[in-house]
């Protein structure tokens, strides 16, 4: 019997994915749930698993083509199972059935197609989830991969590599040249003194983390001091649309992520109602999500604000632009000690430069100027009612 491989649902607005890459080959078996194939949309990458188990008898749509919602992306013959194939990666995972828990889908694939001791994988993440990255370093870094390893060399020595772009690109691509093109884009600057929060952070990180299952962090405090500052200047929350201003009385806030494939941005929905212990919950597991590539068009759909955090890569400044058609983005970057006058001395304090971007046929200078302003003395200046414990 014969079953169909269907396009899901991607959600509003959403009619047709491209097929990025096949996982499995014709004639390979799977298990019920076992990723198939991946395809991309203009948002997010993701993973189409089998319906059913059985072995792929048709590859109905090759890679690089595009298929519409609903579309038949290949055929499962149920009567046909390939016992070897499965076998072979049930016998592996046994060895280390402690661990099978915790083995990213496209990890435990590599594993199982390159007979790898799941023991002998040094692991990076500090929930010790084996992903594909560990994978790959434990095998280029094995006597049983010379050759591998030559391949691959010879490919970097290579003057030029084509590589077509992916819909995530190009669409990144297409939004920033969008936001230049359409918006009238300028950048103030200021300073915080992060003294005040990085005192709470170490007097408050362990009954923190005991009371929500989660560290808290910088980014929590930034989304609080933002919402603040959009109360005071609705204009900032606000987009243009044709002749009219569209002011948003909800505040979703959408947090930048790089990701292997681009830079995304989920939205913590509704963060004006959240204490700082659901909004450290809500960005963990958003960011998770995004490095996974298990973002949901939901995760991604209707953000206010965004706030992007360039000093995780060791930035000292930078313009971040617009996401559009929001009107704000904000940036953050490194801390770093910097001499400050205090009470006319010269002491040293952790310093970070904060950038904001706004639409300026929208957002007057002063106002830029005092959003920024307000985040600033927010954050300098933490108060219990901010803080939410």
């Amino acid at each position: 019997m014969s079953v169909e491989i269907k396009v899901p649902t991607l959600g509003e607005s959403i009619n047709e994915a491209t097929v990025s890459k096949w996982i499995k080959k014709e004639g390979e078996s799977f298990e019920i749930d076992e990723p198939l194939v991946e395809i991309e949309t203009d948002k997010i990458t993701l993973e189409v698993a089998a319906p059913s188990a059985g072995i792929l008898e048709k590859i109905s749509v090759n890679e690089g083509n595009e298929v519409k919602v609903g579309g038949v992306l290949g055929l499962i013959n149920e009567s046909k199972i390939n016992e070897k194939n499965i076998n072979k990666e049930e016998k592996i995972i046994e060895k280390n059935s402690e661990k099978e828990e915790i083995i990213s889908p496209s990890a435990k694939k590599m594993i199982a197609e390159n007979n790898i001791d799941i023991s002998k994988i040094p692991v990076s993440r500090e929930d010790n989830r084996i992903n594909k990255k560990d994978v790959i370093e434990y095998m280029s870094s094995t006597q049983d991969n010379i050759s591998q390893n030559n391949n691959l060399q010879s490919k970097s020595l290579q003057e030029e590599e084509i590589v077509k772009m992916s819909n995530i690109r190009k669409t990144i691509a297409k939004r920033l040249k969008e936001a230049q093109n359409n918006s009238a884009i300028l950048t103030t600057f200021n300073e915080v003194d992060m003294s005040e929060i990085i005192k709470i952070r170490e007097s408050k990180k362990d009954s923190f983390l005991k009371q929500y299952g989660v560290k808290l962090g910088f980014m929590s405090f930034f989304v609080k001091a933002t919402i603040s500052a959009l109360k005071e200047f609705p204009a900032v929350n606000a987009e243009i649309k044709e002749d009219t201003i569209v002011y948003k009385n909800y505040f979703h806030i959408g947090i930048a992520v790089g990701t292997e494939e681009g830079l995304v941005v989920p939205v913590i929905k509704n963060a004006n109602n959240l204490n700082f212990g659901q909004t450290e919950k809500i960005i963990f597991e958003l960011s998770t999500k995004a490095k996974e590539g298990k973002l949901t068009i939901e995760d991604l759909s209707n953000g206010t604000f965004t706030i992007s955090n360039g000093g995780v890569y060791g930035s000292m400044l930078s313009t971040p632009i617009l996401n559009t058609p929001q009107s704000g983005i904000l940036g953050m970057h490194n801390i770093v000690k910097r001499p400050s006058v205090v009470d006319d001395k010269i002491v040293i304090r952790p310093i970070m430069y904060l950038a904001f971007s706004y639409d300026h046929r929208l957002i007057d200078g002063r106002e830029a100027v005092s959003f920024l302003v307000s985040i600033k003395g927010a954050l300098e200046k933490p108060s219990a009612m901010i803080l939410g414990f």
